[in-house]
């Protein structure tokens, strides 16, 4: 984890956690879009679910959660919110993609 720059008012703060945040999402939609890549390489609804990397994903996380001494179930939680609208997005570009 990088160095947290030491703010001298609780503004400077703000403008910090604003940073973050505005990161966090930016990270966010690049997951989002490559998920949605994804699905042109899955077969079934069932490998877009993917439950045994979905698994894999949350001990990762929760992992590097302990790792950088942040709550693990809040960032379990997190991630299982996150991924579970995922999944629904994939499958939708995955059905939009299938040929009948």
């Amino acid at each position: 984890m990088s160095e947290v720059k030491k703010c001298n008012s609780l503004l400077e703060i703000r403008n910090e956690i604003d940073k973050i945040d505005d990161l966090i999402v930016e990270l966010i939609s690049k997951r989002s879009h490559l998920v949605r890549q994804a699905a042109s390489f899955k077969n079934s609804i069932e490998e877009v679910k993917a439950d045994d990397r979905v698994d894999y994903i949350l001990q990762k996380v929760r992992h590097s959660a302990i790792k950088a001494d942040v709550s693990p179930n809040m960032i379990s939680d997190l991630f299982k919110i996150m991924i579970n609208e995922m999944v629904e997005t994939e499958i939708s570009e995955f059905r939009n993609t299938q040929t009948f």
